[in-house]
């Protein structure tokens, strides 16, 4: 028999015949403060499921389905969440994951479209090959996480904190990150494929020290953005904004900055700036 019970008060939520839950179906249950930690529920079916302020950490749910489930306030930290589903593209079907602790989670090859994780914690998580296309990530702490190659098209993370994230391969294209933190975050370079953010919001974003090497910024918005010591070497910055950035100690080294909006941008102190002017008519 395996029992479920509540983190506080010991009351039995649910049980089962069996060892495990691997498997198992657990689907619209009321589970709120459940204590699952260090569970084995792979595979589980929690569509639906209440699992607000539940304890999840260090728990295996590798392959689990929680399309539509409430699991705000919950604790996965250390969990293994690898392939499991939190979205099918339907936004109405979409997790909620606000105000949890993800830290150090496995979340890779994970379907989480529209997933709200507004004010969550997943600083030092895995979170590659995952689909957050157009997931709510405002103020949700990212610090040194790996995100490379997932799909963060649409994404809101405005007020994020991504510092020392890995976000090679990453396409943030339409992307809001207005005000969000990158300070040394690495999104390209020699040893890997440069991030897409084609048409992503920068405003007053920080991103000092941060490598975006052979990055394609394509029409992205980067008004007021903190960009000082960072690596644009080689970038796209074709149609962009950068008016009023501060581009004190920045690389652009074989940077085309012909249709790149700079003013009131400082380019004095910028590194390997090479701006190219119409030709004047001779005559």
């Amino acid at each position: 028999m395996v029992e479920i019970r509540h983190r506080d008060t010991g009351e039995v939520l649910f049980s089962a015949e069996g060892d495990t839950l691997e498997g198992a179906d657990l689907n619209h249950l009321e589970l709120e403060g459940a204590d699952l930690r260090g569970m084995d529920l792979r595979g589980a079916n929690f569509q639906g499921a209440n699992l607000s302020g539940a304890d999840l950490s260090r728990t295996d749910v590798e392959g689990a389905n929680f399309r539509a489930a409430i699991l705000r306030g919950a604790d996965l930290t250390g969990a293994d969440l690898n392939g499991a589903t939190f979205g099918d593209g339907v936004q109405s079907n979409a997790a909620v994951l606000s105000q949890c602790s993800l830290r150090d989670a496995r979340i890779t090859s994970c379907d989480m479209p529209y997933v709200d994780m507004r004010d969550s914690d997943l600083s030092g998580a895995t979170l590659s090959r995952t689909d957050l296309h157009a997931a709510r990530m405002v103020n949700t702490l990212l610090r040194k996480t790996i995100v490379g190659a997932a799909l963060m098209l649409e994404a809101d993370l405005r007020g994020a904190d991504l510092t020392g994230a890995y976000l090679c391969n990453v396409r943030l294209n339409g992307a809001n990150l207005s005000g969000a933190k990158l300070d040394g975050a690495i999104l390209g370079g020699e040893d890997c494929i440069p991030a897409t953010m084609n048409r992503a919001v920068l405003i007053r974003a920080s991103l000092v020290g941060a490598c975006l090497c052979g990055v394609s910024l394509l029409r992205a918005d980067l008004s007021g953005a903190n960009l000082r010591e960072a690596d644009l070497s080689e970038s796209d910055l074709t149609g962009s904004i950068l008016r009023k950035a501060n581009l004190a100690g920045t690389n652009l080294q074989d940077v085309d900055l012909t249709t790149t909006t700079l003013t009131l941008a400082n380019l004095s102190e910028a590194k390997n700036v090479r701006l190219k002017y119409p030709k004047r008519d001779a005559r």
